[in-house]
């Protein structure tokens, strides 16, 4: 049976090929739209945290519905293809994004916020030169989450014609083809397997960078940074 799967791939190893670089697109497409916005939101209940309830909450709300139902809603106004898809991608992208900026950035030592604040930093330096770089492994961990979930919700999209990988799925149902169905399912895996482990390297080395004690190592050097 795994022979048949792999003649199956290796016979139809240029389309999936498409189909792989096309569900790419579509995540790379959504994460241009979902990573300011999930970035910025994040950072804005930081600094404002009577709004993080409902924030966080109305993120949460987006990620229960199902994703047919999300498609249904969005496709009498935006159409068949990619501008529904990427709209409903952007929305359950959300709630990890917002979350780990959030915590990330309130996570920062008061006292290094606070001793940048006496050597005359602004609120936006104080962002970028302190929270944020302090911040990364945890907001990097948020991102992470974020696209394991989009490469398999966008395999969903396919059924309103947004391609990709899921487009083999869903021909493979309709035309009861158990070999198109398993191996466009195993590529989707691998993929999210993929992007998961590399983003974690990345969070890896982004803690090693930081080493333990994060807030303070990044703090005091942006603090004598800035010191005349």
């Amino acid at each position: 049976m795994i022979e048949s799967y792999v003649e199956f791939a290796l016979e139809n190893r240029t389309e999936l090929v498409e189909l792989l670089i096309e569900h790419i697109e579509l995540v790379l497409q959504t994460l241009v739209i979902a990573l300011p916005l999930g970035i910025g939101l994040g950072i804005f209940i930081a600094y404002y945290r009577p709004a993080a309830i409902t924030v966080l909450w109305s993120a949460g709300i987006a990620m229960t519905i199902p994703s047919l139902a999300l498609f249904g809603l969005l496709v009498p106004f935006l159409g068949i293809g990619n501008p529904p898809v990427i709209v409903a991608l952007v929305l359950y992208a959300q709630l990890p994004i917002i979350r780990n900026t959030y915590i990330g950035l309130t996570s920062v030592d008061e006292n290094v916020i606070e001793a940048g604040e006496g050597v005359g930093m602004t609120r936006w330096q104080r962002l970028t030169l302190l929270q944020i770089p302090a911040a990364l492994p945890v907001m990097t961990a948020g991102v992470r989450n974020a696209v394991v979930i989009l490469i398999g919700v966008a395999t969903v999209g396919a059924y309103i014609g947004a391609g990709g990988l899921g487009d083999y799925i869903f021909r493979g149902i309709y035309s009861a083809n158990t070999e198109m169905i398993v191996v466009a399912t195993i590529i989707v895996s691998l993929l999210a397997l993929v992007f998961d482990y590399a983003l974690k390297t990345v969070e890896q080395l982004l803690q090693l960078r930081n080493g333990e004690d994060v807030p303070l190592t990044m703090g005091t050097k942006a603090i004598t940074e800035v010191i005349p």
